[in-house]
């Protein structure tokens, strides 16, 4: 396929858009030049300057987004940026698009009672049967950047009921450059590198059958609290890695 990744100069965008790159043809979308991709330059918060990108590509991963306290950032990258990519992928008549949405979606839970023993790695605590948000969970966001993911999510619900496009919504957990957990509430949201990898080859490769679905990005980790059985039962995604207690010694 020809795969265009936006934000492939970020953490997320490069691991993914690099693997795929292995037995695809990628393409990035980016404000600066990439070395060793083809990248067309432009801000996604421009419609008219992003659609070349689009013309002849049969997936696009969206992984472009704003990260700050600036509530104009939110509305031109998080919101009309994820409009745009929803757009010029309509208009260039693109199969599938995988969303790079985040936990913050849902992390207004975090603060109840049930979850804190399972972000503060008390294991004496964590109620039976453990709790577990599911992609049906109400939605709780942490803030601004939740909430415009979750914006994100309703966008590609719509372009999925009433264009002719298969939209994945990715809630990515804690992935960081050294791929290892900082503290508790880390380690119970967090994905490793070979696992987000994974999960965006499975959505990218997905049955068109999936029209739109909303998957939990996270390692088999011993707090975790975000469901990955959807998951592995619609698209095959099997954690590879996990963290298994806390603390844990950094290998190596």
């Amino acid at each position: 396929m020809k795969i265009l990744v936006t934000g492939m100069s970020g953490l997320i965008g490069g691991l993914a858009g690099r693997k795929l790159a292995e037995s695809h043809e990628v393409v990035a979308l980016n404000r600066r030049p990439i070395k060793g991709v083809r990248c067309f330059q432009a801000d996604i918060n421009d419609l008219d300057a992003i659609k070349p990108a689009f013309e002849g590509v049969d997936a696009v991963v969206h992984m472009a987004a704003y990260l700050g306290d600036d509530i104009k950032g939110h509305l031109s990258t998080n919101i009309g940026g994820v409009h745009n990519v929803l757009e010029a992928s309509r208009l260039a008549r693109v199969k599938r698009v995988v969303l790079g949405s985040s936990g913050a979606t849902v992390m207004g839970y975090e603060r109840e009672p049930e979850f804190r023993p399972l972000v503060e790695a008390r294991w004496a605590d964590v109620r039976a049967p453990r709790p577990m948000l599911t992609h049906l969970s109400l939605f709780r966001p942490n803030g601004v950047y939740g909430a415009a993911k979750l914006f994100g999510e309703a966008l590609g619900r719509y372009y999925s009921d009433f264009h002719d496009m298969s939209v994945i919504c990715i809630r990515i957990g804690r992935v960081v450059e050294e791929d290892w957990p900082r503290d508790p509430r880390h380690a119970a949201a967090y994905c490793s590198h070979r696992d987000i990898v994974q999960m965006v080859e499975k959505c990218v490769n997905a049955s068109p059958s999936v029209r739109f679905d909303i998957f939990y990005a996270v390692s088999d980790n011993r707090g975790r609290f975000r469901d990955i059985n959807h998951a592995r039962e619609v698209i095959g995604y099997v954690p590879l890695d996990g963290v298994k207690d806390w603390p844990l010694a950094k290998p190596g």
